[in-house]
């Protein structure tokens, strides 16, 4: 892509109802534009980062065995009511009704209607196991929206299901959950800390949220400062193996992570005193079992070996995907702009050209941008007739974690120069060698 063809409209001042890194710098690059409150239109930057997060989601969740699936955003008011939640859940659902004077709502998570569409299709425990999941817009009419795609009332997010025979079969979906987000997190450069929680609406006794640590969390978090240094790393996982699975979930949730919610302070005075830690965090999923809490509800039985009907067990699991866009800002910016992790950047890499116009410059930025495209890289080519100075605000404004600057003198010399956004430092290198490098990052990010 072409800077000069792309739609990227930036802003030089802070818009007034920014309060947090994320909101600001996300509307100063021109990822999003709000349209009413807590509710906003993806442009093409932000979009993109959108989709690179969607993509690690989907593909961590498919490793796992977990099935992708799409319903839909409006759900008959029926469903809720044969589960009781429908009038439990609270002035968040929007309740509409259509023109037949049917009630509907806007779904804001769809328990319901995945039980639903397991009791119509699936009535043997051979069935079983199953995880059913999808990526989908959500509303909740949150009182005060803020913090830009932090706190909306539209969202993205992944929310699965999994229907088990046995409790012990649906805690090995609990932990199977646990190790697929651990993975997803750590792919975007994210330190996502799983903290014994509250079930809340969704219901269920064991329940962990993932929280990142950052200034502006909503969370008050209390923790071990040891689980900080826990790293998934690339250690290959068998989702089948009940107890590889069970065994990170204990690495990963022994020492003492929770919320306020779930804090019990005797237990924290366990930890030792240089180990505790107090902070805000942001929360960007959450893992639920509730037994059969829904099943009973709503009729979901299979026939089990002996021949008899029998409630599955389930479970749910949610992956905030828009909200993660701004965790991952909160978590990794600077004065300047944002900072990409190479997981989830909007393009590879940046090429700044600094003398438009220049057959030698011209030629060299054109050939590195052909030569990254024919390797399958996106990279973002900054073609204005623009000032260095303005060409570079930009490059660091929207965060892309690296930036080839061409330009005549740098080019006498056989070289460009190659810089990290994360680090800020630059090395002059040939420009088949800065390519070589870009691939070599890309290869192991």
């Amino acid at each position: 892509m072409r800077l000069s063809r792309y739609f990227l409209p930036v802003l030089k001042e802070t818009p007034a109802e920014a309060q947090i890194a994320s909101h600001r710098l996300m509307l100063r690059a021109g990822m999003i534009k709000q349209n009413a409150a807590g509710i906003y239109s993806w442009l093409p930057l932000g979009f993109k980062v959108l989709k690179r997060i969607e993509q690690i989601v989907n593909e961590e969740q498919q490793r796992a065995g977990h099935i992708p699936m799409l319903m839909p955003t409006i759900q008959p008011a029926d469903l809720w009511r044969e589960s009781g939640r429908y009038d439990a859940y609270g002035p968040e659902m929007l309740r509409i009704r259509d023109r037949h004077d049917r009630d509907m709502l806007f779904g804001p998570t769809n328990e319901e209607m995945i039980t639903d569409i397991f009791r119509s299709y699936v009535s043997s425990y051979k069935d079983l196991p199953l995880t059913l999941y999808h990526i989908q817009w959500k509303f909740r009419d949150e009182m005060r929206p803020r913090f830009g795609v932090m706190r909306g009332r539209e969202f993205y997010m992944k929310d699965g299901y999994n229907f088990d025979l046995t409790k012990e079969d649906a805690l090995h979906a609990y932990n199977r959950h646990l190790v697929s987000y651990l993975r997803t997190y750590e792919r975007m450069g994210l330190k996502a800390i799983p903290m014994r929680a509250d079930g809340g609406p969704i219901g269920g006794d064991y329940t962990h949220e993932f929280l990142v640590l950052a200034d502006t969390g909503e969370s008050e978090v209390f923790y071990d400062s040891a689980v900080t240094d826990l790293s998934f790393g690339d250690r290959q996982i068998d989702y089948d193996d009940v107890e590889q699975c069970a065994g990170i979930l204990d690495e990963f949730t022994s020492r003492y992570a929770r919320t306020d919610e779930t804090h019990d302070a005797d237990e924290f005075a366990k930890v030792p005193e240089d180990r505790r830690r107090t902070a805000r965090g942001i929360e960007v999923g959450q893992i639920f079992y509730f037994g059969t809490k829904y099943s009973d509800a709503m009729g979901a039985t299979v026939q089990g070996p002996d021949g008899k009907p029998v409630p599955v067990h389930m479970g749910s699991h949610g992956i905030g995907v828009s909200r993660l866009l701004g965790a991952i800002i909160e978590a990794s910016h600077d004065d300047n702009g944002i900072i990409w992790p190479e997981g989830v950047t909007p393009f590879h890499c940046g090429i700044v050209n600094l003398k438009q116009g220049d057959a030698d410059a011209d030629k060299a930025c054109e050939d590195l941008y052909n030569a990254l495209t024919a390797k399958g890289f996106e990279p973002l080519y900054d073609d204005r007739k623009e000032r260095a100075g303005a060409k570079f605000a930009t490059m660091d404004l929207i965060g892309l974690p690296w930036r080839i600057t061409v330009g005549p003198r740098g080019l006498k010399n056989g070289v460009v120069e190659l810089t990290s956004r994360r680090t800020g430092e630059s090395e002059e290198l040939a420009p088949d060698v800065a390519l070589s490098r870009i691939v070599e990052i890309y290869g192991k990010a």
